[in-house]
């Protein structure tokens, strides 16, 4: 995609804890609206968007799917959980970005030429949604997971790997940043304790709300 050729200006970057690194401003605006235009798309179905409910609760915030469904402990190719249809496809130029983001976000370049996502959650928050924190680790795999953020900003808190307390850092997520976290940090606890209503910038192709895209590698066939 021609929308994803890599800004020639350098990007500052931080890094919370070890190999989860932020990189503000990834995309840009254009590219950002390409996004939610794709998103608008996904949630059509054929596995329409939906709030997952974990441990008999909904969740405030609302997923759809690519590549393999995800329901709360498994992954799944049909959406048994809400209408039985198959996912759609996990996009190849996903896979593509994918890999830019691990080379930006400076790991090792056989790594990031060697990561191969094959499943997101393209979460929904309004301005009411949080996400408690959790660890991700439904996934077979420990390949990096790669974050992306598209209209209100929020307040994101990224922890420890042993527990859901301190220590944590309270992170401002804003449209188009990028968020990495893999290797030491990858199974680290986190969450979304806040959206920041009226952030989303003009162009971004969201007018409220927060959209969150995070691909994985789940490690499993078929």
């Amino acid at each position: 995609m021609t929308l994803f050729i890599p800004d020639l200006e350098p990007q500052e970057r931080s890094t919370p804890s070890p190999d989860a690194v932020l990189v503000p401003g990834w995309l840009t605006l254009d590219q950002q609206a390409w996004i939610v235009r794709q998103f608008h798309s996904w949630t059509q179905g054929p596995v329409p968007i939906r709030a997952a409910k974990v441990r008999g609760h909904e969740m405030s915030v609302r997923t759809v799917c690519l590549g393999w469904h995800w329901q709360p402990y498994k992954y799944t190719r049909e959406a048994t959980d809400v209408n039985g249809a198959r996912v759609l496809p996990f996009p190849d130029w996903m896979i593509r970005l994918g890999r830019r983001a691990l080379h930006e976000a400076g790991y090792p370049e056989t790594e990031a030429g060697a990561y191969t996502p094959d499943a997101a959650l393209v979460n929904y928050y309004d301005e009411n949604a949080r996400l408690g924190m959790h660890q991700d680790r439904d996934e077979r795999s420990l390949a990096p997971v790669v974050s992306l953020s598209i209209g209100d900003s929020c307040t994101f808190r990224f922890g420890n790997t042993e527990n859901r307390g301190k220590p944590y850092a309270n992170l401002l997520l804003r449209s188009g940043d990028l968020f990495v976290f893999g290797g030491a940090s990858r199974l680290a606890y986190h969450g979304v304790t806040r959206i920041h209503p009226l952030t989303a910038p003009d162009g971004c192709g969201l007018d409220s709300g927060r959209i969150n895209i995070t691909m994985r590698t789940t490690g499993l066939a078929g």
